[in-house]
This record gives C-alpha cells, sequence and structure tokens, in this order.
C-alpha cells in the first residue's frame, strides 16, 4: 500500500453576485468524483497513487474571478451542473499542492438551497440530518458517497450509470430515523475521519439505490 497521502482537490466557483445553490454544488461535486473514476484518462497514475492510500480524502475550495481562471488553466476536468460549476483535479500528495490551489481559502463555502430541487432520482446520496456541515464540507462527504457507490456497482451497472450522465440526486433526509434506517440497510455509508468540523467515525451519507442494496461498504 501507498504511505504517502494524497488527496483529490475540488474547487467550486463561488462569485459574490450569483453563488450556486447548495443542492447543486453537491451534485456537481460528487459528478465530478464519478467522472474522474469513470474516465480518469491522463490522470490514471495520480488516480492510482491516490487510491492505493487506502483512503479517498478530498479537499474542496473556493474560487471566484481571477482565481476561477487560474484553476481553469490548470490540469483538471469541469463539470457544469445546473447552477453550480465544479472543478475536479487530479489528485496531489497531502504537502505538495500546485501553487494556485493551495492560495485559495477551503471556508466560506456557506450555500444555501433558494428554489426546491427537482425530483430526485437514483441513486440518491443522502445527507444526515442531525449533522450541520459547511457546503464544502458536504461537497466532500457527497464525494465519498459516490466513491463507495460506483465501487459498489458492478461492470453493467456502471455502464448504465455511464449513460445517465453518472447523475446523481444528493437530498438531506427528513427524518433522523429513515436515514439511520438507511444506514443499516447493507448500503455504502460514509464515515467521517473527523480531521474537520465534526466527530470522528460520524455517519455522514448514506448512498441510497435499488442496485446497491446489501451491498456494504464503509468510507
Amino acid at each position: 500500500m501507498n504511505t504517502e497521502l494524497y488527496v483529490l482537490p475540488l474547487v467550486v466557483r463561488i462569485e459574490r453576485a450569483a453563488p450556486p445553490e447548495r443542492t447543486d454544488a453537491l451534485e456537481a461535486a460528487a459528478m465530478a468524483v464519478l467522472s474522474l473514476l469513470a474516465d480518469p484518462g491522463e490522470w490514471a497514475a495520480e488516480l492510482h497513487a491516490w487510491q492505493s492510500t487506502g483512503k479517498i480524502r478530498k479537499v474542496v475550495r473556493r474560487a471566484r474571478g481571477a482565481e476561477w481562471r487560474r484553476a481553469l488553466a490548470l490540469p483538471g476536468r469541469t463539470i457544469g451542473h445546473r447552477t453550480a460549476e465544479v472543478r475536479v483535479h487530479p489528485p496531489v500528495p497531502l504537502d505538495d499542492w500546485p501553487r494556485d490551489l493551495a492560495r485559495l481559502q477551503v471556508s466560506g463555502t456557506e450555500l444555501a438551497d433558494t428554489a426546491e430541487p427537482p425530483p430526485a432520482e437514483p441513486p440518491i446520496l443522502w445527507e444526515n440530518p442531525r449533522l450541520e456541515m459547511s457546503a464544502g464540507k458536504a461537497m466532500a462527504q457527497a464525494g465519498h458517497a459516490a466513491q463507495l457507490a460506483w465501487w459498489a456497482s458492478d461492470a453493467g451497472e456502471r455502464a448504465a450509470w455511464r449513460e445517465r450522465g453518472m447523475a446523481v440526486s444528493v437530498r438531506r433526509a427528513r427524518a433522523q430515523d429513515d436515514f439511520d434506517a438507511r444506514a443499516a440497510a447493507g448500503l455504502p455509508v460514509v464515515r467521517d475521519a473527523g480531521f474537520t468540523e465534526i466527530e470522528p467515525g460520524s455517519c455522514t451519507f448514506v448512498a441510497d439505490a435499488p442496485w446497491l442494496a446489501g451491498r456494504v461498504f464503509r468510507g
């Protein structure tokens, strides 16, 4: 196993005058992660180094204006999803970020939904209603959930998912009992390492789709 810790950088565009909807940003982050997993392209070696650590750490930073343009100039892939734009960059060593990414802020990703999101379709990534997470933290956790769901899917299920554009729905569970029942149902569950914001071992997201039932994965 690779012992050097790698992280996956995600950058969300947050312009002062037009911030994205929170749900759109979370879904875009999950889709960005899935895009890289489904087609790593020229970054296959970096993706392998990241996954071979046995960890799937992700860090979300925010950018606007010239910061966003500098992020676009770096190797990566941009996912546009309704009101949100998220750029995923190839994994980097924890202590060796590209300068223009390292300069970006992690804090300040406080987003809200101003309108009801469209009807959810599977796979649905359910957020734990008991936890209070910044949008940036929740974006990383949604990315974890999407990755665990991808790992839990077989080749045929992944192919069908690709045909749907790697779409996911992210929703906050309405009741804690509903979330807890899904977490206990053999679905992919994200348990946070506790580096920021919440307690170690907290169950943050559950990935739910008909083909995922009974496939217990932990992250």
